[in-house]
């Protein structure tokens, strides 16, 4: 998935382009001048430094301000413009449009889009753009261009009044202005076949050919890619017209496949066993094996044929390796992958802090941008709801721990990015040991379908209650800690208090999570009493609630005088060792653990 566009506003007359702009682009950001536009998504104190810094990234720039200003602010980091990102300079008022770089890497026809949504005529001047209607270095989606090194000699050439002819079928060539003659010099081919390329002939490739692929499980993917490399050149064919790799849907999670679809740099689709069964009077080589063992008589051809539908045709038959098949079909036109089969489906479980802004990670933002759907509990949704575009929202209620889970991971199985969302760090008493609980034996309920036990999962950390609540007071965690959850409802509490005791006894600093609840009242004031029993009774606790929100509240107290009236549901609780100190002097006060450097040099 390609960046979001970052749509910079300078100052606040900016603003209304900028919001029609955004609501033109899926999911484009405003970035707002610190104390000029502050009523965007992110707010920046330097627009040089800031603009600079999308750039680096990748990230399409497109500034509500005057062009000048891009230049002066980009023109040091411009290098190899192939790579380059983007970057638009608009008017605040939206009266004019150009883009500056990018033309024909996005830029151009992102400007039309804006200029279409502000009703004024983009200023595009790009020469091919202008002359021919059509940029020759950038083909329209479904096709790529072999030989990009000598677009530059053909446009040139062009320009110069020389004439070009086709060879193949490219409607996008036919209908653009290019002067065409039966015998122009310079030859635009459009084939599937590998063709070489010259400064007066531009190979271009529409992705039209669907790689079918099977091999037995944990196969190596070097193998897998050597078979279809060898496949591909013993048959002529390009590389670059391949548009999908294709499987049954039993090789959802095999690694080799991946592989090879990340190698050719394109999407993997996968089928069920009846869809492939529905090309069996197609297939060159069924297989009664194949049949028994996964329920259709061909996956490479199967696949390969179900992806180019039946006005496409079979043109390499299976070939085998030791571990491995693939086939190759031929479809009329490009190949939209995301119209057949579906995708393996990806799960994200992110943490997301403690709530605020600040504290998630880059990941765990770019996750949650990519995600079609999200789900979680209602808070835990509504507290990155700023980051929410075309997002589907699946809300649940607290206590829904199993049942959220489940649900994301059957909607994963359905094909979908979806973003399952955790308060603090997703794997501390969080939803991340919980989808692997239902991965691995199915929790309490039903087994998972197939699809959903295949999707791929990312586990994205967040900064954890403990971790927040320490760095608001100081540094407690200094030396060796330990987490303990009071809530009983997984864990009896005789082991909870079993743990406690341990705690106490190797004087561990101890962070205690789900510290009450409306129905757990006194098992805080229990815990408290047997560390009391182990440490001083001036040891620092801090109580740390609502972390991160606009209700923040960090308490520091001593255990002798811990009050539990102070803790509530949605506190944390930090318990000192015997060496944690107070900086009493420093204001606010400070709370730390030694390292225990401290020891030594007493010993020494």
């Amino acid at each position: 998935m390609s960046a979001p566009a970052a749509i910079v506003v300078l100052g606040s007359s900016g603003l209304e382009t900028a919001k029609a702009i955004k609501a033109k682009l899926a999911g484009a950001e405003i970035h707002g001048l610190e104390n000029r536009a502050n009523d965007t998504d992110v707010i920046f104190d330097k627009a040089t430094d800031h603009m600079a810094n999308l750039f680096n990234k990748g990230r399409p720039v497109i500034g509500i301000c005057a062009s000048g200003i891009l230049i002066r602010a980009l023109g040091p980091y411009l290098a190899n413009k192939q790579e380059e990102p983007p970057v638009i300079a608009v008017a605040e008022d939206g009266s004019a449009v150009v883009p500056l770089l990018g033309g024909h890497h996005g830029a151009n026809d992102m400007a039309r889009e804006i200029a279409d949504t502000l009703a004024v005529t983009p200023a595009i001047t790009t020469a091919g753009d202008i002359r021919f209607g059509v940029a020759l270095d950038a083909p329209p989606p479904g096709w790529s261009l072999s030989n990009l090194e000598h677009a530059k000699d053909v446009m040139a050439a062009l320009l110069s009044g020389a004439k070009a002819h086709i060879c193949g079928n490219a409607p996008w060539l036919e209908h653009a202005g290019l002067p065409l003659t039966e015998k122009g010099e310079v030859e635009l081919v459009a084939t599937h076949m590998a063709e070489q390329g010259s400064p007066l002939r531009l190979v271009y490739h529409p992705h039209c050919l669907a790689l079918g692929v099977g091999c037995e499980r944990d196969c190596e993917a070097d193998e897998l890619i050597e078979l279809v490399q060898n496949t591909l050149e013993a048959n002529n064919l390009a590389p670059e017209a391949i548009a999908i790799v294709a499987s049954l849907d039993l090789k959802a999670d095999e690694t080799a496949v991946h592989t090879l679809a990340k190698h050719i740099g394109v999407p993997a689709r996968f089928f069920t066993a009846d869809a492939l069964n529905e090309q069996a009077p197609r297939l060159k080589n069924p297989s009664d094996v194949v049949l028994r063992e996964v329920g259709c008589p061909g996956v490479s051809e199967g696949a390969a044929l179900a992806c180019v539908g039946k006005d496409g045709a079979l043109i390499v038959e299976k070939s085998k390796s030791t571990r491995a098949t693939c086939a190759l079909a031929l479809a009329p036109v490009p190949i939209d992958a995301s119209t057949v089969g579906r995708a393996r489906g990806h799960l994200s479980v992110v943490g997301v802090g403690p709530g605020g802004e600040a504290w998630r990670s880059a990941e765990a933002v770019s996750l949650l941008r990519q995600a079609t759907d999200w789900v979680g509990y209602g808070l835990y949704l509504d507290l990155v709801s700023d980051l929410a575009g075309a997002t589907r929202e699946h809300r649940f209620g607290l206590g829904e721990e199993e049942v959220r889970a489940r649900h994301a991971m059957e909607l994963a199985g359905e094909g979908r990015n979806v973003a399952l969302i955790c308060s603090g760090d997703a794997g501390i008493y969080a939803m991340a040991s919980l989808v692997f609980e239902l991965l691995d034996t199915g929790s309490s309920g039903a087994a998972l379908s197939d699809a959903a036990s295949r999707v791929d999962i990312t586990v994205a950390p967040g900064i954890s209650a403990l971790q927040g609540a320490a760095a608001k007071a100081g540094a407690p965690l200094g030396h060796d800690f330990c987490a303990i959850s009071l809530s009983d409802l997984l864990t009896p509490w005789e082991a909870i208090e079993k743990r406690i005791h341990a705690a106490a006894d190797g004087d561990f600093v101890v962070a205690f999570y789900n510290p009450k609840s409306r129905r757990r009242t006194d098992q805080l004031g229990r815990a408290i009493s047997i560390l009391g029993a182990h440490r001083p009774g001036d040891t620092p606790v801090i109580i740390a609630a609502s972390l991160g929100r606009p209700d923040e509240r960090i308490t520091t107290t001593r255990l002798v005088a811990f009050d539990p009236e102070l803790v509530d549901m949605l506190s944390i609780v930090i318990v000192g060792s015997s060496t944690t100190r107070r900086i009493a002097k420093s204001r606010p006060e400070r709370i730390y653990t030694p390292r225990g450097y401290e020891t030594k040099e007493h010993s020494s």
